[in-house]
């Protein structure tokens, strides 16, 4: 029996600890950010803050207490990436060589510019910790994951024999896994398309039909591969679950909290007020648009819809301004 330990207790990681728990054959650990949350978990019998509404079994283990990562042979890292760095520095002292962490976080750190793996080994490594991480990606409203709706994603770690073993652990008859050696690319999708979905909401938001949806997805996708290329992903990493699947997912989907927050935006609403009627929810896109753009800018990669989203984001830009100024730029041959 497998002991997996989910970091992290937000919407995506109790859904997770839900699904891992109803495969069966693992013993499941749920850790909240501190014993008071965990506390509240464990009275409500069900996360009532992030996923309502799905009753966690007793059998599954609700703890704030960092050490009990230690007895984990794997690590489910759901962290929201903005509290990512400051988590694994507390965990440090208690993680144990030879466990393997899965990050399925979707985002990127927004001063450093790191995917969600490359951070977790700058603050492992140092303190002596050899582990194998890899990354967890795909079309996954928690929602649907936690009531047991048939979902696809990637794990991709760069030993081929690992992904094969947390595909093997984490399958049951709700949750299919596809293997992949591509830890760039699939991080790189999850993180990219929060950002395009943003802009898909903003269409919604101001009026726009299915016309410019369609092209903002197709658009998008052409960016976030040739960022994701640029940082060493594969093109057909891009084309698969974790970049077209999970981009349609968030572009379309009334699930989206990245949609949701554009679509928020054009309206006319303000950013804050927007991301505080979300109840302590995330929407990693907010930040990965600033950490895109600054990869691409190294990169000399052109991302004009993530641009416009920044400036958006950031500088208060009207939406339907940005709208206009991505639909004036010079003609482009399309490949």
């Amino acid at each position: 029996m497998s002991r997996i330990f989910v970091l992290g207790s937000g919407a995506w990681g109790t859904a997770i600890a839900l699904a891992l728990y109803r495969r069966g054959g693992h013993e499941v650990t749920l850790w909240a950010h501190s014993p008071e949350a965990a506390t509240e978990i464990i009275d409500a019998g069900e996360n009532v803050q992030f996923l309502p509404g799905f009753p966690i079994p007793r059998e599954i283990v609700i703890t704030g207490d960092c050490a009990a990562v230690s007895d984990a042979q794997m690590v489910v890292s759901v962290v929201p990436s903005e509290f990512l760095r400051a988590t694994y520095l507390r965990l440090r002292k208690y993680v144990n060589n030879g466990q393997f962490i899965v990050s399925a976080t979707k985002g990127l750190e927004d001063s450093s510019y790191m995917r969600m793996t490359e951070v977790i080994s700058a603050v492992l490594e140092p303190a002596g910790r050899l582990l194998s991480i890899g990354a967890l990606s795909g079309p996954s409203f928690a929602q649907e994951v936690a009531q047991g709706q048939p979902t696809a994603v990637t794990v991709a770690f760069s030993d081929a024999d690992i992904a094969a073993l947390i595909q093997q652990e984490f399958s049951s008859e709700s949750l299919r896994l596809y293997t992949s050696t591509d830890v760039v690319g699939v991080e790189m999708g999850g993180a990219l398309k929060n950002v395009i979905a943003i802009a898909a909401g903003i269409a919604v938001g101001v009026g726009l039909g299915y016309n410019s949806t369609a092209a903002l997805i197709t658009r998008g996708i052409a960016e976030m591969t040739r960022l994701a290329m640029a940082c060493g992903g594969q093109r057909e990493t891009l084309s698969g679950l974790s970049g077209m699947g999970d981009l349609v997912l968030t572009c379309t989907g009334s699930l989206s909290r990245n949609r949701t927050v554009g679509q928020a935006l054009g309206q006319g609403r303000k950013l804050p007020e927007i991301l505080e009627s979300l109840g302590g929810k995330v929407a990693e896109g907010v930040r990965t648009a600033r950490a895109a753009l600054g990869l691409a800018r190294q990169h000399g990669i052109e991302m004009p819809i993530t641009e416009q989203m920044e400036l958006i984001l950031d500088e208060g830009k009207d939406p339907r301004d940005a709208i206009r100024d991505l639909m004036l730029r010079p003609g482009k041959d399309e490949h």
